[in-house]
């Protein structure tokens, strides 16, 4: 269930209602707007008479949530959620944030020189993998915290943020130093446990679909780490498996303008594991900012050939440039904006 409060409520009364809703046994979730308050009541009652909450002062609407996913619903934020990393970058507002860089931190050189061509080319944040879940026991599994070292390096360098998979609910505590965004990978999208650990962190959570999650599964991972109490979210459409094997996952673009009709989260797109083929990965960026993603994460290598892990899908820095240009063409078209 959610309660929108009437614009002008005072503490007392948002208060009063709160304390309702917890005598009633619910959990209750606040949300603070510009303009109101909406309350987030979450636990299954069925005598129970929503009705008893529309005359309480201060209340202007109560409405039952029919969605399995009620926090994560559009219905708990309209307005829809806007992320502040700071220094004036959001991510959901009026601005395509785009995080680049490449899929593994191979060493301090490496990451200096993509962090400095990014955040030439635009970018925002500098991603790059730290500890790598590979298919094979035998391939680069990544630096790990000293790749985490280089990485927070470089982006204080360029005045980047920084994104890193999270692998384990026992690497949070020690990745929290290292990084502004932590990211749930596909194979990790249902691991309950390090959701619930990430719903007790106080850093945005940027999580990527299952490569076999429908969506509705996706919005139900999200609803765990909300439930824990951080709000902030960052929903990822990264490609799923399907019968096509030309490319390497089925990059779902339709799923951008759904979930965001279905969820107030920033929702953005990953075209380089959606695809697979570093040819592909600038029409599907173009494509996924057309259908209204918040976001991309671009992966990008200084030598792509010689990457340790995904160099077939890195776009080199020039083909970075050039489609940040792109992009810049076609926000406007939209109403959105490209830094």
């Amino acid at each position: 269930m959610v309660i929108v409060m009437q614009e002008g409520a005072t503490d007392a009364q948002i208060q009063h209602v709160i304390d309702r809703l917890v005598g009633s046994g619910f959990n209750v979730h606040r949300s603070t707007g510009e303009s109101h308050t909406v309350l987030g009541a979450v636990g299954v009652h069925r005598d129970f008479d929503h009705r008893d909450f529309e005359l309480l002062d201060g209340v202007r609407e109560v409405m039952r949530v029919t969605q399995p996913f009620k926090l994560a619903s559009r219905q708990f934020n309209p307005q829809g959620t806007i992320i502040n990393l700071g220094r004036g970058v959001t991510i959901g507002g009026n601005e395509v944030v785009v995080a680049a860089g490449p899929c593994s931190v191979e060493s301090r050189e490496q990451i200096h020189i993509i962090a400095e061509s990014v955040a030439k080319s635009g970018a925002k944040i500098l991603r790059a993998g730290a500890f790598k879940p590979r298919t094979s026991p035998y391939a680069f599994q990544g630096m790990g915290e000293k790749g985490l070292e280089f990485m927070r390096e470089a982006a204080e360098k360029f005045a980047l943020f920084s994104v890193s998979e999270v692998m384990d609910a026992s690497q949070i505590q020690m990745m929290i130093g290292y990084v502004d965004i932590l990211q749930v990978g596909a194979r990790n999208m249902q691991n309950y446990h390090l959701l619930r650990a990430l719903g007790e962190v106080r850093k945005p959570i940027l999580l990527k679909r299952g490569m076999s999650a429908t969506m509705e599964e996706l919005l139900l991972s999200a609803e765990y780490i909300l439930a824990g109490g951080n709000p902030d979210v960052i929903l990822c459409e990264r490609g799923i498996r399907t019968f096509e094997t030309y490319t390497r996952n089925t990059f779902d673009i339709a799923a951008i303008p759904v979930i965001k009709k279905l969820s107030h989260l920033p929702m953005i797109g990953d075209p380089s594991h959606g695809t697979g083929r570093r040819d592909k990965v600038a029409p599907m960026a173009r494509a996924a900012v057309a259908a209204g993603a918040d976001g991309l994460l671009i992966e990008v290598h200084n030598d792509p050939d010689h990457a340790l892990s995904d160099g077939a899908q890195s776009l080199d820095p020039g083909q970075f440039e050039q489609l940040m240009g792109e992009l810049r063409i076609i926000a406007p078209a939209i109403g959105r904006r490209v830094a």
